[in-house]
């Protein structure tokens, strides 16, 4: 007879008031809202100085530019997303290499996601891209013909890699991807490029001369039909937190090793956790954000559109931020859990530390 004793809707309101001023009490900091809302919801950047603020997995950027449409060697994928903001030193790069990849064989950049106008979380997506210093090339050519923007939005890009031997297919695999990779490696200001571990394995066994560019193609889950290109914090970014550097060797031995073994393929114990960017608030990021959030846009996308030859935004003054302290380990309520960092050190062979795979 447990039936008899159960409340009926709307036969105690005094009741219901009582709770729903409790469910009131204790909303705020559950009900905060999330930071990839925010960052998601505009549409242009923030009218300053350039910089970058925060880590590449926690952060965001003031000062974005974006990279057009077209370009006579490149031409935007996705464009449905705006996500063709980054760093001017980034856009300029991205750029550069189009041109330079043509000069080395390959015929134009089919460019994915950069950054949203002012960095921070994406709304689907990435872990990192947040402070306007990440960019995802195809590794799909450019095609001779322009391809239109439905196209742009509903053509897949090449799965270079056999999803179940993790390896290469070798009917897809040219001297070309070789070159564009050495030439996006070539730069100074290139720290990494991720690949999909398949990807590394062909270039170990295949370069040939001059290795030393290997060690900043680090091995990543996905990364199978594109490669991840990541610059260094720029001048100007005093808030900017780097990545430790890549080890000095071409990074072929028994790190490489340990992703054709069983572990790093094993299902995620816990594939329900949440991802950092559903659960990131303002709260997690650099105080330096809110700023970014409420900092002056330009009047269009087209005046934050690089061309080359300069930055295109008549900037304000730079936002106002303190110096960066010296580097400390995350902690308290700010910090999130290192297991949701992206881009931890892989382990060596012998040693391995289970991580949990990436969604799609």
């Amino acid at each position: 007879m447990k039936s008899l004793t159960r409340s009926r809707p709307g036969k105690n309101p005094l009741l219901a008031a009582a709770l729903g001023l409790l469910a009131l009490a204790v909303q705020p900091a559950s009900a905060e809202e999330r930071a990839k809302d925010l960052f998601g919801a505009e549409k242009l950047p923030a009218a300053t100085s350039a910089q970058s603020i925060g880590f590449y997995s926690k952060g965001c950027f003031a000062g974005g530019v974006a990279i057009p449409m077209d370009g006579p060697t490149w031409e935007v994928m996705r464009p449905s997303r705006n996500r063709r903001w980054g760093h001017p030193a980034m856009i300029a790069l991205i750029e550069k290499l189009s041109r330079d990849a043509v000069a080395v064989g390959w015929p134009g950049l089919l460019i994915g996601d950069i950054a949203q106008p002012r960095g921070g979380p994406m709304l689907t997506g990435h872990a990192s891209h947040q402070i306007g210093l990440d960019a995802d090339i195809w590794l799909t050519p450019m095609p001779s013909r322009p391809l239109s923007m439905a196209q742009r939005e509903s053509i897949s890009a090449t799965l270079m890699v056999d999803e179940k031997t993790h390896l290469v297919k070798d009917a897809l695999w040219t001297s070309a991807h070789m070159r564009l990779l050495k030439q996006a490696a070539s730069y100074p200001e290139v720290e990494r490029i991720l690949v999909n571990p398949g990807i590394k394995k062909k270039l170990c066994d295949t370069v040939k001369g001059d290795r030393t560019w290997l060690r900043k193609i680090r091995p990543f889950w996905g990364h199978d039909y594109h490669f991840h290109m990541r610059i260094g914090c720029q001048p100007g970014s005093p808030n900017c937190k780097g990545q430790e550097a890549t080890p000095a060797d071409d990074g072929c031995g028994k790190p490489l090793a340990w992703w054709f073994t069983e572990e790093p393929w094993r299902p995620n114990k816990n594939p329900d956790a949440p991802k950092a960017r559903d659960v990131m608030t303002m709260a997690n990021l650099p105080k330096e954000c809110r700023a970014v959030l409420e900092a002056p846009a330009p009047a269009s996308a087209e005046a934050a559109t690089y061309h080359g030859g300069g930055v295109p935004v008549a900037v304000a003054p730079a936002l106002e931020t303190e110096p960066a302290p010296a580097a400390t380990t995350a902690s308290g309520a700010n910090a999130l859990p290192s297991s949701l960092n992206a881009f931890t050190a892989t382990p060596e062979i012998g040693v391995p530390v289970p991580r949990p795979r990436p969604g799609n």
